[in-house]
Formats: structure tokens, sequence, C-alpha cells
């Protein structure tokens, strides 16, 4: 390994144990605030999210609505390929903190408009960097790691945890997954994350402080599912700590 590979291994395996860990008492009493917040939001609000949500899934699992990348050049190096990615990922960041912060400054209706405009920003921005790690995502099973990066990247800790598990040796459970998206539980998938998803966006539908926490908010969140996303292939692509698969 060059030492830009043995940076990358080292800072996932840091990045697995920071998972790993136990919630602690911060994290415990802003889950708590979150909840609060989450009870001054008008019941339309949440029916509006919850139904954005069911239809990103859809969308991600069976539709052809997201445009698929180009991939690069498969002897592209990983330190290019990160390059790549980094850029990309503070693209994004600049636009949905732009976005949010329209949106948020624009009332309660906008904030609210706001939540499948930025699905669809996250979303893409998943879909390009899958790409510049070199993988197809015309591939269903490919879209269901999308998906799981998704989860992992705005669950709880616990929830986060429990995707770590599951996406963790992702390549040889392939045979196993479903090839299409008719043998995949869609409803049940939606029904799990929706408790945590993206909760502390929520604040955005709040009076006064809405534009704010629109921006920042935006900004950050696209910046947590960056990193995410990047330390999921890195698993992919980093055998072991000290073996590339390619």
């Amino acid at each position: 390994m060059n030492n830009y590979q043995q940076q990358a291994a080292l800072e996932l395996r840091f990045w697995k144990l920071e998972v790993m860990k136990k919630p602690s008492l911060i994290g415990n009493i802003a889950t708590k605030v979150q909840g609060k917040i989450n009870g001054y939001i008008p019941q339309k609000a949440h029916d509006a999210i919850t139904a954005t949500i069911k239809q990103m899934v859809k969308a991600v699992l069976f539709g052809s609505e997201i445009t698929k990348s180009d991939l690069p050049p498969a002897e592209m190096s990983l330190i290019h390929r990160e390059a790549l990615v980094k850029a990309k990922i503070d693209s994004y960041c600049k636009t949905g903190a732009a976005e949010g912060g329209i949106t948020g400054a624009g009332g309660f209706l906008m904030s609210v408009a706001d939540f499948p405009i930025l699905i669809a920003i996250k979303i893409k921005l998943l879909y390009e960097i899958a790409a510049l790690y070199g993988f197809d995502t015309s591939d269903f099973r490919e879209r269901l790691y999308i998906l799981h990066i998704f989860q992992m990247a705005f669950s709880s800790k616990r929830g986060s945890q429990k995707v770590l598990a599951q996406i963790e040796n992702w390549d040889e459970k392939l045979l196993l997954l479903p090839e299409s998206g008719d043998q995949f539980d869609w409803q049940t998938f939606q029904q799990e994350y929706r408790d945590y998803i993206d909760l502390a966006k929520l604040a955005q539908l709040l009076p006064v402080v809405g534009a704010a926490v629109g921006a920042v908010a935006n900004y950050h969140l696209i910046k947590k599912l960056g990193k995410t996303a990047m330390m999921s292939y890195r698993m992919r692509l980093l055998k072991s700590d000290d073996e590339l698969i390619r």
C-alpha cells in the first residue's frame, strides 16, 4: 500500500470505532431535544415528509429518474478518485446550503418543499460518488447499497451501528441479495428509518430561525453524508487495513 492508501485505511478504522462507540450523554440529550422539536411540527408536515421518503425509496430502487454517471477509468488511483469525490461533496454542500437558506427564509410551506429537494440533492451526490469509486448504479444491488449509506448517515447511534453491520463485507453478500426491486421489501425499509432521518432539519420549519437553520443544516448534513459514503466505499475497496481489493 502507498502512503495515501495507508492513511485511508487508518481513517476508516477510526471511523468504524467512532460509529460503534456507545451513545454519549450529549448525544442522548440531542436526541431528546430533536424529539421535542418533532412534537412542535404540524402533522401535515410529518405526513409530507413521510410521503417524500417513501417516494425517494421507490425512485432509487425502481426508477430511472436519476441519470447514470459515467465510470472513471478502472486504473484510476484511490487518491485521484477521492480528490474528485471531495470536490463533488464540497460542491453539493454549497448547493444544499444555498437552497436551504432560500427555502428556510420562505416560511413553513417553502421549508416543507425543501425536504424533497434536499433528498434529491443527497441521492444524486451518492450516485456520483458511487460512480467515482467505480461502482455501476444500474445494478439494483448498488442502489440498495446507496440506500444503506443514506440510512446510516441519518440514523440514531444504534441505527447506524446496525446498518454498519449490514454493509460490512457487502461484496461477499451480493449473491444473497435480490437482483430486482420486485424482490425487495421497500415498505419495511422506509418505515425503519422514518423515525431517525433528518430530524435536525425539522428545526428549519420553525419561524424566525428557519433561514439560518436551513443553510447550516443542509451544509452539515450533506457533509456528513459525503463522509459516510467515502468510508462506506472504502470498506469495499480496502479488503483489510493492509490489502487493496483493486
